[in-house]
């Protein structure tokens, strides 16, 4: 083993939901003969391709990408799960002298792969289970209000259905006596594997949701519904976290005679801006990233030359 090879080198390709990341990662990429690992915590699932916006066949014969379709939608996978085989898969590249590019919209994951992961030191099996007992009898709306009372920042950034990070918010505030945002600020993702670039794209907000509505209504148009309706007929329970997601909900709740057709699309529409304007938030706190528009593809080429070349 050579001890004194230097840090792998990595490119980011991050952005909002519609801004264009894989399309433009693609171009980047198969200009330095790289490899894209995903950064989209929904495209791991298998069977969720139309609402997950995953590469096309396509795509993949231009680019080799990775992090794709690796667990079923009823199968457990975290941010530390995705640092360690990310990681893993860069060090892999590294030793064949292949560039990895890392490509996706899900910040946390991205942080935890680059700065590693707070692991909170703290866990107590019984205190999770009485938090899963509760949601059993009061249902998860009931903890998410608690959640809000003593920490409103995760309480924002994590939706009311999602049982598995509400229960562990919980779980490290009453055993820290602190919220899990403060304990992600005190760690401040130390760990540094790797020498980054980082490149964000961006454009014009109005643009960008006129983007995103004109996604949603080609989603459907390549048959979405029928996505989730398949997915339900597997016997994924619309209770799972990945089927709690943007889209998926709402088709969901379309095909359940919850929301009329109109009342689906108008809100999924919606709830997918609002979803974009928090990862811009994400995103813009990092003050190293370089900001271009999505056409801007030769000043990220510059830019990752310069960085390759140690310049």
């Amino acid at each position: 083993m050579n001890y004194n090879r230097p840090k792998p080198k990595v490119i980011v390709i991050c952005g909002p939901t519609g801004v264009g990341k894989t399309s433009a990662a693609i171009e980047i990429a198969g200009e330095f003969k790289g490899e894209i690992i995903n950064a989209d915590s929904m495209q791991i699932y298998k069977y969720m391709d139309i609402g997950t916006a995953k590469p096309t066949p396509v795509e993949h014969a231009r680019v080799k990408h990775h992090m794709i379709d690796i667990v079923d939608p009823d199968e457990s996978f975290d941010a530390a799960m995705y640092a360690k085989m990310a990681h893993e898969i860069i060090m892999k590249l590294d030793r064949q002298d292949i560039v990895s590019f890392v490509a996706g919209g899900t910040g946390f994951y991205i942080k935890a792969l680059l700065h590693g992961l707070f692991m909170a030191g703290q866990s107590d099996v019984n205190i999770r289970e009485r938090l899963k007992e509760e949601v059993a009898i009061h249902g998860a709306a009931f903890l998410h209000k608690r959640l809000s009372e003593c920490d409103t920042t995760a309480a924002e950034n994590i939706h009311p259905n999602d049982t598995y990070r509400i229960i562990r918010a919980l779980e490290v505030y009453e055993i820290t006596g602190k919220s899990i945002s403060e304990c992600h600020e005190e760690h401040r993702f130390t760990d540094e594997p790797f020498k980054v670039l980082t490149i964000g794209l961006d454009m014009d907000r109005k643009i960008l949701y006129d983007r995103i509505n004109s996604r949603v209504d080609a989603m459907i148009d390549a048959g979405f519904v029928d996505e989730v309706k398949q997915l339900l007929h597997k016997g994924y329970s619309e209770n799972l976290k990945p089927m709690q997601s943007i889209g998926y909900r709402h088709i969901t709740d379309y095909i359940k005679s919850r929301l009329s057709w109109d009342e689906a699309l108008l809100t999924f529409k919606r709830d997918t801006r609002r979803y974009a304007k928090r990862q811009m938030t994400w995103f813009k706190a990092d003050l190293q990233t370089v900001w271009i528009k999505p056409e801007q593809l030769d000043d990220a080429n510059r830019l990752i030359k310069e960085f390759l070349s140690g310049t």
